[in-house]
């Protein structure tokens, strides 16, 4: 799992720095978004993350990326509406 965490004091840039953050993975915070592990993925946010925000940071601005393994994953403590987010859904 990836966990992707950013502060921008401008609205703008961080109503489309989440909107970016959706094609991938899922908003857990404000500014916080779980993505599922993928090297092609990371890449792809790290590249994005160069080409178009890396260059425009103020001081106050920035983007914390952390990457969990598998084993990681499964010692994540869930709570609140958290602890369906890992739980089988059944259509009937």
């Amino acid at each position: 799992m990836i966990i992707v965490c950013y502060d921008f004091s401008d609205d703008k840039k961080r109503r489309n720095f989440s909107d970016f953050l959706k094609k991938y993975g899922r908003k857990i915070q404000y500014s916080v978004y779980e993505i599922k592990n993928s090297q092609r993925i990371l890449r792809n946010i790290l590249k994005e993350i160069n080409l178009c925000y890396k260059k425009n940071f103020n001081d106050s601005e920035n983007i914390l990326i952390f990457q969990t393994c598998k084993s990681c994953d499964q010692k994540i403590i869930r709570y609140g509406s958290a602890c369906n987010e890992e739980k089988e859904v059944v259509y009937f």
